[in-house]
This record gives structure tokens, C-alpha cells and sequence, in this order.
């Protein structure tokens, strides 16, 4: 039976902080949701490269009736993702005791740290827009989309031979996704619309593509750059962090769930007679398959 200790309790305390914080980052991601994750256990550090593998392409051959089968060799594919990114956020709980004992109050002193994290891996991956050039953008820069646009950007990908099964996404401004909500084909039942963009504001897919609006995604100078994208266009590796060593005065913890993890340190700061909290994130990302991404301008 283990003894209980202060160790115990303060490793314990962690726990349960970085299990509750988890929930909240996650639930506020939206692109780290979709795209391709990468996640493995080993101990990182910032600038270390991860080598992502893409599958090899393959080719059908004809054989004779008495002929012989000759085997291909092919190469994986390979994508270098640069762990570039260590972000944290800080926050300072007076009264452990009194925060975890309220759902309440930890997640108002937990929500700001993580919508923070949340923020900053979903501008970084919104941002890599510019290493999207295998398919010529669809849309003008200052130009209302419109529904030629939305089946444009379905025609760009089958042309890439992206497969029909794999599913489509567009991250997109409030003005873009507003204007495609205003076109009644899209939004009127007595049309092809189910209604729903008229009674809860969301309308989701379209010819194909399912769009979802990002605070992100914002006008630069009269350019709006929109992402469309299928999940192996991009790779988000993340990769956990060591733990402060023993008797250092802070004890830490990681958790992961569906290839997205922080790690959760909690210090006492004499100053001013409470708990500092860091949450952290080591990650990295980049463009995986240049063909499944498409630049949407408005």
C-alpha cells in the first residue's frame, strides 16, 4: 500500500489539472482536429526534425500468359517536420484547494491558458497557406465567393487526384463563410438548403467540402486567404517534454489524447504564497501532401 506523502499529493494535484485542461484545449482546436497527427512518446526538444513517411506510388503493369512478375521497389515518400514551436501559457492559483473543489472556478482560471495554446497552433497552421502551389488558387482577392467558387475548389482536388472518399475541408473568414450562407441555393429549404444556415447560422457542406468559419482567417490588406484542405495536406507533430527533476520544487505531468498532449508543471511561488501553473506544448508543422491543399481567395 502506498504511504501518503505531500509528494504524492502535489503529483496528484497535476494530474488532475492537466486532465481537466486537456478537455478544454482539445474542445478549442479546430484544424489540429483535422489534419494528420503525429504523435509517439519519445522525449523531444525544440529543433528536433521528425520525418514523416508518405506512402509511394505505384504503378499496374500487364502480364503475359507464361510471363514473369517484376517487383517493384518504391521509396517512402518523406516529410520533415521541424519542432519549432514551444509555447506556454502561465497562470497562478492561490488557493489549489479551494480551485480543484469547484469545476467552476478551475476552468475559469484553466480556459484563458488554453484557449492561449489553443490560438497559437491554430494560426500556425492556418498560415501555411503559401506552401499550397500545386493547384493554381481558386477565387480574387476583394470578391465575394460565390457558388462557382465552392465548385471550384471540389474540382481542384478531383483533378489532383485526391480520392473522392477523402474528406474535404475549408477554413474560411466570417465575411466568406456569411456570403455563402446569403446564397439562397444554399440556405432556403424551398431551394436545395435544409434550412438549418437561416435557424442556427451553420449550413456545413457543400458541393462536397464542409466549411467552418475561423476567427483566424482574416483579411490581409484586401486579400482573404482561405485554406481548403483534405486531412494529409498537413502535419501536426507533437512530441512531450521531460519533467523537472526531483527536488527541484516543481512537479509536472503530460497527457495526450488523439496525438495533441501538454505537459502540466506546477511550482509553489513564495512570493506570493501560491501555485504557479505552466502548461506547454512542443510541436511543429508543415505541408505534408502539396496536392491536397487549395489557396481560397475573397
Amino acid at each position: 500500500m502506498t504511504s501518503l506523502t505531500s509528494e504524492n499529493v502535489a503529483v496528484a494535484i497535476v494530474k488532475l489539472v492537466a486532465a481537466q485542461a486537456l478537455p478544454v484545449l482539445e474542445s478549442n482546436l479546430f484544424m489540429a482536429r483535422l489534419v494528420n497527427r503525429n504523435y509517439e512518446a519519445t522525449l523531444a526538444n525544440a529543433g528536433a526534425t521528425v520525418d514523416i513517411p508518405i506512402a509511394p506510388a505505384l504503378t499496374a503493369s500487364d502480364i503475359a500468359e507464361t510471363g514473369t512478375v517484376s517487383t517493384q521497389n518504391p521509396s517512402l515518400g518523406n516529410a520533415s517536420i521541424t519542432l519549432t514551436s514551444h509555447i506556454y501559457s502561465s497562470f497562478f492559483i492561490p488557493d489549489v484547494a479551494k480551485a480543484l473543489n469547484s469545476i467552476d472556478l478551475a476552468t475559469t482560471y484553466m480556459q484563458p491558458a488554453m484557449l492561449a495554446l489553443a490560438e497559437r497552433i491554430e494560426s500556425d497552421l492556418l498560415g501555411l497557406y503559401p506552401m499550397f502551389t500545386f493547384n493554381t488558387a481558386v477565387g480574387a482577392a476583394n470578391t465575394v465567393p460565390t457558388e462557382q467558387v465552392i465548385d471550384d475548389i471540389d474540382t481542384t482536388f478531383f483533378k489532383a487526384k485526391i480520392p473522392v472518399t477523402a474528406p474535404k475541408y475549408c477554413a474560411c473568414s466570417a465575411d466568406f463563410y456569411a456570403a455563402l450562407r446569403s446564397i439562397p441555393r444554399f440556405s432556403e429549404v424551398d431551394k436545395i438548403g435544409s434550412g438549418d444556415a437561416i435557424m442556427t447560422g451553420e449550413f456545413g457542406k457543400l458541393k462536397n467540402v464542409s466549411f467552418f468559419r475561423s476567427q483566424i482567417v482574416a483579411p490581409i490588406s484586401t486579400t482573404t486567404n482561405n485554406l481548403a484542405f483534405t486531412p494529409d495536406a498537413i502535419a501536426l507533430v507533437t512530441r512531450p517534454l521531460g519533467t523537472p527533476l526531483p527536488g527541484t520544487g516543481a512537479v509536472a505531468t503530460y497527457v495526450n489524447a488523439h496525438g495533441i498532449g501538454i505537459r502540466v508543471t506546477m511550482s509553489y511561488a513564495p512570493n506570493s504564497l501560491g501555485h504557479q501553473f505552466t502548461a506547454d506544448v512542443l510541436y511543429g508543422c508543415g505541408a505534408l501532401r502539396n496536392q491536397a491543399g487549395l489557396l481560397v481567395n475573397s
